[in-house]
């Protein structure tokens, strides 16, 4: 699931990170600033390994003793007229014979000076969150990248038909793209790290998307009075009857109950079908003639399950597009005779933003509580699971994954992102 989708982001996250990377843009330096601090970097590692300056007095240094100082380090200045400068208390004139006194002490401590270092990175803390000793402070440098306004918005439309592509809804890509702009348009970001942000920001939008789901079984427990009546509905050929045995083997092994009742009577074969399901999980099923009311074949199942003390009734229903107003109507019937505790959408991951159109005609006709989609095994795009809940502030309470009756998985935000690969 999400092989497409996962990729694409992937691709478009280092895009928009090489694009940030590409301007070499350090917050707060320019180039030319830059080579001033490695010259003054240089200078101030020579002074202090050639005389016994403290590292404090070195950082207090002041820009314009560090001007001097370069000036003083350099031969040509001197020749041309010998620079005075301080050094803490003392004043010194360099000339070319100090500087190459320097450079020969230089030579005559490197080995000791080393070993003064490993001495003193030895003595610093070892856990996070600790100031760095005095060499690392010197010789670190942290770049940083902005991602501007402009640029986003070139990419963020990238972002935006990537999405669409891959089945997620408009009104969601959009959503996604404004709280991302927001994330991390205009902030300092460690260039090592804006990879990651980008992802552990999109990472939490999609969580902060997707509807809390509930757990079925949970809610058929804490019924009082049984049975817990479960009605559902969808369109032809998303395997909505398999999806009602998948559950009811589910419940099963939490040891709760069910009958099924074959409301379906327009589709030919479809009581045979659930028959078959049933024999198969040694499940009842309650029906009636083809052509018979299906609202009376859901209304004797519930008598049924009262009467033998059966925790819940699975109710199917002919499929029906959501354009047929007639059908709807009757599916209208249903809920009303049953009135069920919890009304069901089984759809396809794979069928895009149909679904979403689908599940809004089924939510206004009857009012649906929750959605199940099958097929996510085979679904590249991951789009459609994405969008369905938001769309409708309706939870995803299952993801079909298979055709065995074990192939159905309760749906968990944390995963679903795992998944995505972020």
């Amino acid at each position: 699931m999400f092989g497409k989708l996962k990729e694409k982001l992937k691709n478009w996250t280092k895009s928009l990170v090489k694009k940030a990377e590409e301007k070499e843009e350090i917050i707060g330096e320019t180039k030319e600033d830059r080579s001033a601090e490695e010259k003054k970097k240089e200078v101030l590692e020579k002074i202090k390994e050639a005389s016994d300056i403290k590292p404090k007095e070195i950082e207090k240094f002041s820009e314009s003793k560090i001007e001097k100082i370069e000036e003083a380090a350099s031969p040509e200045k001197i020749i041309e007229a010998p620079v005075k400068f301080e050094v803490g208390l003392e004043k010194y004139t360099p000339d070319l014979e100090k500087i190459e006194e320097i450079e020969k002490e230089l030579e005559e401590t490197k080995e000791g000076l080393e070993k003064k270092k490993v001495e003193l990175d030895k003595q610093q803390p070892k856990h996070e969150g600790e100031k760095k000793g005095f060499f690392q402070r010197l010789t670190s440098k942290l770049t940083k990248i902005k991602i501007t306004e402009k640029e986003f918005e070139v990419y963020g439309e990238e972002l935006r038909m990537l999405l669409l592509e891959n089945n997620v809804a408009y009104e969601v890509a959009d959503k996604i793209i404004t709280k991302l702009k927001r994330e991390i348009v205009g902030k300092e970001i460690l260039k090592k790290e804006v990879e990651v942000q980008i992802e552990d920001t999109l990472k939490d939008i999609i969580i902060d998307i997707l509807i809390e789901p509930y757990n079925i079984a949970d809610e058929i427990k804490m019924k009082d009075k049984k049975p817990y009546v479960i009605l559902f509905c969808g369109i032809n050929g998303t395997g909505k009857t398999t999806t009602i045995a998948k559950i009811a083997n589910h419940l099963k092994k939490k040891g709760i109950s069910s009958v099924l009742a074959a409301a379906d009577t327009f589709r030919a074969a479809s009581i045979e079908q659930i028959n078959k399901h049933a024999e198969k999980l040694n499940l009842k099923v309650i029906s009636h003639d083809y052509g018979s009311d299906p609202a009376a074949v859901a209304f004797d199942a519930i008598k049924y399950a009262e009467k033998n003390k059966i925790d819940c009734v699975l109710i199917d229903t002919a499929g029906r597009m959501h354009s047929e107003k007639n059908l709807l109507k009757e599916l209208e019937k249903i809920s009303r005779v049953s009135k069920p505790d919890l009304k069901i959408f089984v759809g396809e991951a794979i069928t895009g933003n149909d679904s979403i159109e689908q599940i809004r005609s089924f939510d206004f006709a009857i009012g649906i509580d929750g959605i199940i989609l099958t097929k996510a095994d085979t679904d590249e795009k991951g789009g459609t699971a994405l969008s369905v809940g938001y769309v409708t502030k309706k939870p995803i309470l299952y993801l079909g994954t298979g055709q065995e009756y074990d192939a159905i998985i309760p749906f968990n935000k944390n995963k679903f992102v795992e998944e995505l690969g972020l």
